[in-house]
């Protein structure tokens, strides 16, 4: 069933085929309907964060961005969820197109800029779900708030999302929004990171539990910058980081039609990247924080080694839209 929709809509706009599969799961979600990609998958429970995930394979952020889907996205077999990027207020992101395809690649470039409902929007939806596990909800600023306001936009939707998440993604690494990179390095880092730590033990008082905050970086970064982040993480007590986000870097594409596409490229060519990334991290930080992997992760291999590399959980994103649900038992069966 998901070869033969997924050839169909191959035929379509990426982004139209996109929007389209997230009004179907929408519908369909909580009805009969849901048998159609409903996956049974082994219980594989992984301790993280202090949380106990069912198994350690999650949906990345960007497929869902407004938090509609969440009931179907868990009936596919996740472990756990991950929502957004959602930002303060809405906003249309960038001008289409920008999404494009690579299937020979495995790969995806998107240049969406948080195209996002906001996160009141946001908020009211995973109201509306029935669902009971494990929720990440990814948080980043406005394309027009300027990076020495960062840390406002940030704790903007921190405030409002966090008595609904299980944990809660820093999203500093996207290259689709001007100058959020550079949140990532010194002291805009520390001073960003020390602004939500001061938040979160406002918000644990005030609503009565703790939610671990995450950090996603991206893969264009260097030994050095992963000695510079790692620091920043462990100085700031930061629960856990995600590696990586999608990548600028067109080497493993550059003879494709699409190579000089601006955005983030994502999919099988970004595993050897982000795989390293991992190791890097995993070294700088003896294991005091865990990884979180994303990037290329297709088969059992992919996982293995990802997990050999230090990683405690993993999330997909386009080597799910690839192949499907079949993809998660695939992976937690590594």
């Amino acid at each position: 069933m998901y070869s033969i929709i997924q050839k169909m809509f191959q035929q379509c706009d990426p982004e139209w085929s996109h929007d389209a599969t997230i009004k179907f799961l929408s519908a369909s979600q909580n009805t009969l309907v849901d048998t159609f990609y409903r996956n049974k998958t082994p219980q594989r429970p992984t301790e993280c964060f202090g949380i106990t995930f069912p198994n350690p394979i999650g949906l990345a952020a960007g497929l869902d961005k407004n938090g509609e889907c969440i009931d179907a996205f868990a009936a596919m077999g996740f472990g756990f969820v991950e929502i957004g990027t959602v930002t303060p207020r809405p906003q249309p992101g960038n001008p289409k197109p920008r999404m494009f395809r690579l299937p020979e690649h495995g790969a995806i470039i998107n240049r969406m800029g948080f195209n996002s409902g906001g996160v009141d929007f946001l908020v009211k939806n995973v109201k509306k779900s029935n669902y009971k596990g494990i929720l990440g909800i990814n948080i980043g600023k406005n394309k027009d708030t300027p990076e020495q306001n960062a840390l406002d936009d940030y704790i903007a939707c921190m405030e409002k999302v966090y008595p609904l998440a299980t944990y809660i993604t820093i999203n500093i690494s996207s290259p689709n929004t001007p100058g959020l990179r550079d949140l990532q390095y010194g002291d805009a880092l520390l001073s960003l990171l020390n602004g939500l730590k001061a938040e979160q033990t406002k918000l644990t008082d005030t609503h009565g539990k703790y939610v671990p905050l995450l950090v996603k970086i991206a893969p264009d970064i260097n030994n050095d910058n992963v000695i510079e982040i790692s620091d920043a993480l462990r100085v700031t007590q930061m629960d856990g980081v995600i590696a990586t986000n999608t990548t600028l870097s067109r080497e493993a594409i550059k003879t494709h039609k699409h190579a000089k596409e601006a955005g983030g490229l994502s999919g099988a060519v970004l595993c050897e990247k982000s795989l390293s990334v991992t190791q890097q991290l995993n070294h700088a930080l003896a294991g005091e924080i865990p990884i979180v992997g994303v990037g290329g992760i297709n088969s059992k291999e992919d996982a293995k080694a990802r997990f050999d590399a230090g990683a405690s959980l993993l999330q997909v994103y386009t080597g799910f839209i690839y192949k499907g649900p079949d993809l998660i038992t695939e992976l937690v069966s590594a």
